[in-house]
C-alpha cells in the first residue's frame, strides 16, 4: 500500500450529510462503463476533488469514487486510494477490526485489505480471501465529460460488519477515503485527517427497499421481509426463483418478521382515507386473536433519518403511514418477534378498516400463512473413536501408521424437517482447518430431518494431518428465515491432542 510521502491537501468538509445508498435492482458489473446506466440514480455525495456514488443490495456496497479533477491517465499505481469503514461503528479507530482498503502495489485492479492498528496505523495487507473487488476506469462519468480517474468497488457487507437485517436500526456505516493523483498532483482526504481521527468520518446509510416486482407482491401483504408472499405456499414454506436476490428453498420463518404491504394497494387505500388496520395471528388449531407489537421505523427528512414509533390503539388499531414517505423500510405494516412461538403452522391476517359514522368497517383483508419454527438442530458428537476405544474430551491419543485413524459418530437432527446444511471440521495450529464432512439441503430432501448418530467417515477412518492439538466442531444450521437472510445455526466441538 502506497506510503505517506506526499503534500496532503485535506477536504473541507462541505456538509455533514450522510451518503444515502440506494438500492442496485441488479448486481453492478465492475468491469461495464460507469455511464453503461447500472449507477444511475445512486446516493451521491460530494467531495472537493469530485463525487462519491453509492448503491446497496442485500450483499455488496457498490462504491465509486469519481474524480473528476484527476484527468491525467497514469499508468500502474501511481494513482492510488486509500478507503477505510468503522466496522464496530463507534467512531473511533479499535485495533485489528477496523479496515482500510488499498491497492497491491503494482496491480491497480486487485483490492487489498488491512486492519488498523491505531491512528495513521495499519498490518500490512492481509492475504485473507476477499469478495470485495476495485476495478478502475478512465473516462466520463455522469459528474464530468472529460475523461478522469474513476475507483467502482464491490464491498461484502459482511466484511464492513454491515447487515439489512438490523430489526431496531436503518444499516449505516462510517467511512473515509483518500484519492491521489499524480498528474495533475494532488492527494486529498474525505474528510481531512480521517485516518487519524474517526470521529470525523461521513455516515453512510444503506437502502434495504429492494424493487419486487408486482407480479410477485401480494395483493396487500406483498412480502414478508424481502420474500414475496405469493412464495409461501400453503404449508408456510418460502421459495423464490433462481435468480431471485434472495434465494430460498422450502424455508420456514423465524426471528422477528416485517409484514411489508403491497405499495400500489396502500396508495389506493390512503387516498381513499382507509388509514387503519387491525392485524392478528391464529395459532395451529386455535382461532384469530389481536397481534399487538411496539416496534420503531427511521423516516427520511431530506438530510436525516428521524426515529418514529408505531403501536396499537386499545383498540387493536395500527395507524397508516403515509406511503408517499421515504422510510428505512418502506410500507411495514408490523414488525413482531416470533421467538416465544411453539413451532407450528399459524395465520396472520391484515385487516383494513374505514370509519363510517360511529362504526369501522372492514375494507380489504389478506391472511397468509407461515411456518414459524425458532427451535435449533441438535448437534451431538455422540462419540469419537480409535479403534474399538472411544476417546474421551481432552485425551491425548496417539495414531499409528495409515489406515489408523479416528471414527466418528454423529447427530444433527431437527424434528421440524428444517435443516439446511451440517458441517463437521477440525481446526488446529495457526488457524489451519481440515474438513471432514458436510451435508446441505436440496429441493429433493423435502422436509430434511439430518441424521442421528450417523458413522463419519463411512468407511474406514479420518487420518489428522499432523501432530497437534484438535477441535473437532459440529455445526448444523437451520433453514429458517427472518425475510432478509437465514437464521438459527448451532454449534458443538470436543477438543483433543492426536500424536502421529
Amino acid at each position: 500500500m502506497a506510503k505517506l510521502k506526499n503534500l496532503t491537501i485535506t477536504t473541507p468538509l462541505l456538509f455533514a450529510f450522510p451518503l444515502k445508498s440506494e438500492w442496485a435492482v441488479n448486481p453492478i458489473n465492475l468491469n461495464t462503463p460507469i455511464n453503461s446506466g447500472d449507477w444511475e440514480n445512486a446516493g451521491s455525495l460530494k467531495f472537493s476533488r469530485g463525487f462519491v456514488l453509492a448503491k446497496n443490495d442485500a450483499r455488496f456496497l457498490y462504491l465509486a469514487l469519481d474524480v473528476v479533477d484527476d484527468t491525467g491517465n497514469d499508468p500502474s499505481t501511481n494513482d492510488y486510494f486509500w478507503l477505510s469503514f468503522d466496522t464496530n461503528r463507534d467512531r473511533a479507530i479499535t485495533a485489528n477490526q477496523d479496515i482500510n482498503y488499498g491497492l497491491y502495489p503494482g496491480k491497480p485492479n486487485e483490492l487489498g485489505i488491512q486492519k488498523y492498528l491505531g491512528p495513521g496505523k495499519w498490518t500490512g495487507l492481509l492475504s485473507d480471501p476477499s469478495d470485495s473487488e476495485v476495478v478502475q476506469e478512465f473516462g466520463p462519468s455522469p459528474n464530468s465529460s472529460t475523461s478522469h480517474r474513476i475507483w467502482k468497488f464491490r464491498i461484502d457487507l459482511k466484511e464492513i460488519n454491515v447487515a439489512l437485517s438490523w430489526p431496531l436500526s436503518t444499516p449505516y456505516t462510517y467511512f473515509g477515503f483518500r484519492v491521489r493523483s499524480s498528474r495533475p498532483a494532488f492527494t486529498t482526504d474525505f474528510p481531512g485527517n480521517f485516518y487519524r481521527d474517526f470521529t470525523k468520518l461521513r455516515q453512510l446509510i444503506l437502502s434495504r427497499k429492494p424493487v419486487i416486482s408486482p407480479s410477485l407482491m401480494g395483493p396487500l401483504i406483498g412480502s414478508v421481509g424481502f420474500i414475496p408472499t405469493t412464495k409461501i405456499d400453503a404449508t408456510g414454506r418460502a421459495t423464490t426463483d433462481p435468480g431471485y436476490f434472495l434465494k430460498v428453498d422450502n424455508a420456514a420463518f423465524g426471528g422477528t418478521l416485517n409484514l411489508i404491504g403491497n405499495r400500489n394497494k396502500l396508495q389506493n387505500l390512503y387516498s381513499a382515507n382507509v388509514r387503519k388496520y387491525r392485524v392478528e395471528i391464529a395459532g395451529p388449531g386455535a382461532s384469530f386473536s389481536r397481534l399487538i407489537s411496539n416496534w420503531s421505523n427511521y423516516r427520511w427528512n431530506g438530510s436525516t433519518y428521524l426515529l418514529e414509533s408505531f403501536s396499537a390503539s386499545s383498540l387493536g388499531f395500527y395507524e397508516l403511514p403515509n406511503p408517499a414517505s421515504d422510510y428505512s423500510i418502506d410500507d411495514l405494516l408490523i414488525q413482531f418477534p416470533t421467538t416465544a412461538l411453539l413451532p407450528g403452522l399459524y395465520q396472520i391476517k391484515v385487516t383494513f378498516y374505514k370509519r363510517i359514522g360511529f362504526i369501522d368497517q372492514p375494507q380489504d383483508s389478506q391472511t397468509i400463512r407461515l411456518l414459524i419454527d425458532n427451535h435449533l438442530p441438535s448437534t451431538i458428537i455422540e462419540s469419537i473413536r480409535h479403534g474399538s476405544n472411544e476417546v474421551s474430551a481432552c485425551a491425548i491419543e496417539n495414531i499409528g501408521a495409515a489406515p489408523d485413524g479416528l471414527n466418528f459418530r454423529l447427530t444433527a437432527n431437527d424434528a421440524e424437517g428444517n435443516l439446511r446444511a451440517v458441517s463437521f471440521y477440525a481446526t488446529y495450529g495457526d488457524n489451519q482447518s481440515a474438513t471432514i464432512f458436510n451435508e446441505t439441503y436440496t429441493p429433493s430432501m423435502g422436509n430434511w430431518q439430518g441424521f442421528v448418530n450417523r458413522s463419519i467417515p463411512p468407511r474406514g477412518n479420518w487420518r489428522p494431518p499432523q501432530s497437534c492439538a484438535y477441535s473437532f466442531v459440529l455445526i448444523a444450521w437451520a433453514r429458517t428465515t427472518n425475510g432478509y437472510n437465514w437464521v438459527g445455526k448451532n454449534p458443538t466441538h470436543r477438543n483433543l491432542t492426536l500424536l502421529l
